[in-house]
């Protein structure tokens, strides 16, 4: 916590404290204010490759801010300041997130060693299994935060911040015909939940398996059958099938060895799960798509709407006539549960399509591409992990919405593919730990 370091520190370790305050994924506007400080006192600033990519995207943004008070066809509603303060928010991130990559990259291996960040996440994933096991086991835990408690009304009462400053356990949701909780702490909403885990897990891997001794290796088999519990609870397919993708990905890009060794956990942790109790409820969400026609609805009506704004979409999300089963249900005052989700809540993707239009999302998916592209020759353990990351960011913008915590977590994961790409990044390993990875890492290289 000492040094230039000490922002990413605070965000990433002290993310519980943030949740608790009330802040939550708003944190990462809290600490660019100091990393904005240290950029500007280190100018000239390096620029990662690809980057001008994601600064038109924020250029972007601003314009889209013209349509605030439009509405396309087949929605309804009038601009208020629901709308404006979500707009701000999403602003404020996209900022914020920014500054965060340019302040990681030009951090010095001396100021921040790249496996000490990488070890942060590993810390931050604990705190989400933390989370998820009281969301499975207290899922009516809640409380209202400080944050919550100073915001004036016409703000805290709008449902996007509320989520953001309303630290809870878990969302009751009838996704199996009855009401189940799926764990969402210390994160934003359940989905979001969902994303993070599977990131930060990859990291924790890294950091502290490929990383570890016999004490951290012990830890992390501990931790990550602790964390089964709360991925299955959650009921997430998107999460589900980004675990069984990860696990592909692995077994086709390490080799010898580790490859083996890596066949053989997912043969005896398939085994081991299939004979526990929490099979049965995989099979139970598997038999009920019920939200494919949700999502079937939300998508369609949000690419016809984004269609009357193509290039710069319309700031911010709108509400659609009707839901997947008619046209003449709408959210009321009396009726909060009536009427559909948002249009754009149901993927990056489409978010960036109704706020942005389809330039936005192009650049959107051509800045994640192209990471991969440039870093895909990386075979150290962190190029590895951080391209498998960019194919999720991918595979995800079809279902998660990335605002507000997973967008932080992708970005610092393209920071630790640019930081390893400049030659100045080593992880101190001891001896007897080199053969762990010396099949993840090209002959010469340095992990």
């Amino acid at each position: 916590m000492r040094g230039p370091a000490w922002p990413i520190a605070a965000l990433l370790v002290g993310y519980p404290v943030w949740w608790a305050l009330g802040f939550g994924g708003l944190s990462v506007i809290v600490v660019a204010v100091p990393m904005a400080v240290v950029l500007w006192r280190r100018r000239p600033i390096r620029v990662p490759r690809g980057f001008g990519l994601w600064l038109l995207l924020l250029a972007g943004y601003l314009v889209s801010g013209l349509m605030l008070s439009e509405m396309p066809p087949g929605t309804y509603g009038e601009i208020g300041p629901g709308r404006v303060v979500g707009y701000a928010m999403r602003l404020a991130l996209y900022t914020a997130i920014l500054i965060m990559v340019l302040y990681l990259g030009n951090l010095t291996e001396r100021e921040l060693p790249q496996l000490r960040l990488v070890r942060m996440l590993g810390v931050l994933f604990v705190t989400t299994v933390a989370g998820g096991l009281l969301g499975v086991f207290a899922p009516s835990f809640a409380f209202t935060s400080p944050v919550e408690l100073l915001l004036p009304d016409w703000v805290g009462s709008n449902s996007f911040v509320q989520n953001l400053i309303h630290p809870t356990a878990a969302q009751t949701q009838k996704v199996l015909g009855f009401a189940s909780p799926r764990p969402e702490a210390p994160f934003e909403w359940a989905n979001a939940w969902g994303s993070n885990v599977s990131v930060l897990l990859v990291w924790f891997v890294v950091g502290w398996w490929v990383y570890g001794g016999r004490r951290q290796k012990v830890f992390v088999a501990a931790v990550i059958a602790l964390a089964a519990i709360p991925v299955v609870y959650s009921l997430n397919r998107g999460l589900w099938i980004g675990l069984g993708l990860a696990v592909a990905y692995l077994i086709v890009r390490v080799g010898g060895r580790t490859r083996v060794a890596l066949c053989g956990a997912v043969a005896a942790g398939a085994v081991a799960f299939a004979l526990s109790p929490l099979a049965p409820l995989v099979a139970q969400r598997l038999d009920r798509p019920h939200s494919n026609d949700i999502r079937a609805f939300t998508v369609t009506a949000t690419v016809a709407a984004a269609g009357h704004s193509p290039l710069i979409g319309y700031g911010n999300t709108r509400n659609a006539m009707g839901n997947h089963r008619t046209i003449t249900t709408g959210r009321t005052q009396w009726c909060e549960g009536c009427g559909h989700p948002p249009l754009g809540s149901d993927g990056q993707l489409w978010l960036l399509i109704i706020t942005q239009g389809f330039t936005g999302a192009a650049l959107y998916v051509t800045f994640f591409v192209g990471a991969i592209r440039r870093h895909r020759a990386d075979r150290s353990p962190i190029g590895l992990a951080g391209v498998l990351v960019m194919g999720l960011v991918l595979l995800y913008m079809f279902i998660y919405d990335g605002l507000v915590t997973p967008l932080s977590l992708y970005l610092i994961s393209f920071a630790l593919l640019w930081r390893n790409s400049r030659g100045e990044i080593t992880c101190a390993m001891d001896p007897q730990r080199s053969e762990d990875i010396h099949h993840a890492t090209p002959s010469g290289a340095r992990p």
